[in-house]
């Protein structure tokens, strides 16, 4: 770490933070189940519907055979947690869905 940060710009940051909602999505049992990639495809088509919507903040798709994707949902946790119980993978046992609290600071972005 080479930037000298300040308790007052510590203080003042916090200040800003922001509730949203962190989603973990884990590979489930029947991950390679009959008609997968089908139901994988309107999963991702709902995913980007909501990103396009504002729904979702950030979405990062995982590359791992553990975790299917992390995202930030601009929702009360438990709006989140409808909408993803609502996902064609995690009703099809696909993907299993952690929903958290969290806090961050609206206008951070990812690099270009």
């Amino acid at each position: 770490m080479s930037t000298n940060v300040t308790d007052e710009q510590i203080q003042k940051l916090a200040a800003t933070a922001k509730p949203y909602s962190l989603v973990q999505l884990r590979w489930g049992p029947d991950r390679h189940q009959d008609g997968a990639e089908a139901i994988e495809r309107e999963h991702q088509r709902r995913m980007v519907s909501l990103r396009a919507d504002g729904v979702i903040a950030i979405l990062c798709p995982v590359i791992s055979d553990s975790v299917a994707g992390v995202m930030i949902m601009n929702v009360p946790i438990e709006a989140a947690r409808e909408i993803m119980a609502a996902d064609p993978c995690v009703q099809a046992r696909m993907m299993t869905c952690d929903v958290l609290p969290c806090l961050s600071f609206p206008g951070d972005t990812l690099p270009g």
